[in-house]
């Protein structure tokens, strides 16, 4: 089976509290004593999970990003599939929010979005196959446990996809610079699906021919766009605030 690592205090601790079975070791710096790293050690020691004391350089080595001097050895996280997809559509509750990423290649990006959709109570992330980030160690120290919480799902066809979201009753809603709609003008209640594209790109015309609806974020400034893991705070949030000012 494949390895993998989860690396940073916060990341390695939610791995612990809710998949213990996905770790093979525990690599921590040698010489570290502390309170926030007693109580990893605490929690590998219920689970049965070995610990070794390394050198910060073999830490550098694997981490290659800023590990807080504490690695796990695990199985790798994988992405869903079609059928998990089709088994959470059975089971979403009446006002689902799904987001669906057209593009993103970014690890960094993948994990900052998917922290995000985790805070914004998303049930999945969506995302293509191919041309998407990977659900790598750097993603998943980025989501700071969000990985774990949040179905990361790559599908094969994207526009199928959505078509097949569609048949749920779950409204797809696609963000581009150039719409005429502005976000917060625009209707956002029932079920939905936000889709972000590619920084620079945006999304793909077949993706876009999909969604029910197109808006954009209004830019006061000389930036022509945002950072697509902050476009998709701002849009999820406003999802958030509308649903809130709308009873039951």
């Amino acid at each position: 089976m494949k390895a993998d690592i989860t690396f940073g205090i916060h990341a390695v601790s939610t791995l612990l509290n809710r998949e213990p079975a996905r770790v093979r070791r525990l690599l921590v710096l040698q010489g570290r004593h502390d309170k926030r790293l007693q109580t990893l050690l605490d929690l590998a020691e219920r689970n049965g999970i070995a610990v070794k004391a390394v050198p910060k350089a073999k830490l550098d080595e694997l981490a290659q990003g800023v590990h807080q001097g504490v690695v796990a050895e695990t199985t790798a996280l994988k992405a869903g599939s079609e059928k998990d997809l089709e088994a959470l559509l059975e089971a979403l509750p009446e006002q689902a929010l799904l987001l669906v990423l057209d593009g993103v290649t970014d690890p960094h990006n993948l994990g900052a979005c998917l922290r995000t959709a985790d805070a914004a109570g998303a049930q999945a992330v969506i995302a293509p196959k191919d041309k998407s980030a990977p659900l790598n160690a750097t993603a998943v120290k980025v989501a700071c446990g969000a990985a774990e919480a949040v179905p990361y799902i790559q599908v094969t066809n994207l526009a199928r996809t959505l078509q097949l979201l569609q048949q749920y009753g779950i409204w797809i809603t696609g963000t581009a610079g150039e719409a005429s709609e502005d976000i917060f003008a625009a209707d956002l209640s029932g079920p939905r699906a936000l889709v972000m594209g590619a920084e620079g790109k945006g999304m793909r015309r077949l993706t876009r021919e999909h969604c029910d609806q197109l808006v954009r974020i209004p830019m006061a400034g000389e930036v022509s766009s945002l950072n697509v893991s902050v476009a998709t705070g701002v849009c999820l949030f406003e999802i958030v605030r509308q649903r809130a000012l709308t009873p039951g």
